[in-house]
C-alpha cells in the first residue's frame, strides 16, 4: 500500500474519546484511521469487524501466526478470522503494540487485585455499553458473544524467555501515534481503557484522538 501525506484537508472525520469511554464508527476501504495518544502511556483496547458481515472479525491468532510476531507495528497486516487483511499499520510513532493482554473485566480485575475492585469500569463494560448503543445493529444486534481478543494499542505487555507476561509502564509519549489502512470498510470498537490497577496507563486514563483521513 503507498502511503499518501497526512493533510488536515484529507480528514474526514476527528474525536476525542475522554479517558475511559467507548468509542464506535466505521472506516471505509481505502481510508486511513489514525490513534492519537494524546497525553501519552495510555492503553486503546480495540477490535476490528467487517462492516457488511460482524460474524468476521479481527483475529490476534490468525495475524500473530500470518506474521510470525506478538507485536504490532509498522507493516503488520491485522487478520480476519476468515484470513482476509482487514488493515495494514503504515505509520507507527510509538513502535509496539500488544496482542495478548486482553481486555480488564470485572473477573479479570477480581483476580488481579482485589475482590473489591470487581465493581470499578472495565474496558469488557465499555464495549458492552458501546455495542448497546450503536446504529450499527441494522441486521443482527452485537452482543458480548461478539466480544473476541483484542489489540492493545500503546500497551507494553513485554514476554520473558520462559512465557512469563507482565504489563510494565508504557513506551508511548505526548502526541505518538499508530496509523492503519482499511482493506475493507471496518467497523472499528474500541475502549479507551479505564483501568486504575496497572501501569498499562501510568494509573491515569487519559483521551486519546481518532482521525479518519482519506
Amino acid at each position: 500500500m503507498n502511503k499518501q501525506f497526512f493533510t488536515e484537508n484529507r480528514v474526514v472525520y476527528r474525536a476525542v474519546v475522554a479517558a475511559g469511554d467507548p468509542w464506535m464508527y466505521e472506516v471505509k476501504a481505502g481510508q486511513y484511521f489514525r490513534i492519537v495518544d494524546l497525553e501519552g502511556n495510555q492503553a486503546v483496547d480495540t477490535l476490528f469487524y467487517n462492516a457488511q458481515d460482524h460474524s468476521e472479525r479481527y483475529s490476534a491468532t490468525d495475524t500473530i501466526r500470518e506474521q510470525g510476531n506478538i507485536y504490532l507495528t509498522t507493516g503488520s497486516v491485522l487478520q480476519s478470522n476468515l484470513i482476509n487483511p482487514m488493515l495494514t499499520i503504515v505509520d507507527d510513532t510509538c513502535g509496539r503494540h500488544d496482542t495478548i493482554g486482553g481486555a480488564c473485566s470485572a473477573e479479570s480485575n477480581t483476580v488481579r487485585y482485589a475482590i473489591e475492585k470487581r465493581s470499578m469500569h472495565s474496558c469488557r463494560d465499555s464495549f458492552l455499553t458501546a455495542l448497546g448503543k450503536c446504529s450499527c445493529n441494522h441486521d443482527k444486534p452485537m452482543t458480548k458473544a461478539d466480544l473476541s481478543s483484542n489489540i492493545n494499542f500503546f500497551m507494553n505487555v513485554p514476554v520473558s524467555p520462559d512465557g512469563h507476561l507482565d504489563f510494565d509502564d508504557g513506551i508511548s509519549a505526548p502526541g505518538r501515534y499508530v496509523e492503519m489502512q482499511a482493506h475493507m470498510d471496518v467497523l472499528v470498537l474500541v475502549s479507551n481503557c479505564p483501568q486504575l490497577n496497572n501501569p498499562c496507563n501510568g494509573y491515569n486514563p487519559t483521551p486519546v484522538e481518532m482521525i479518519i483521513w482519506q
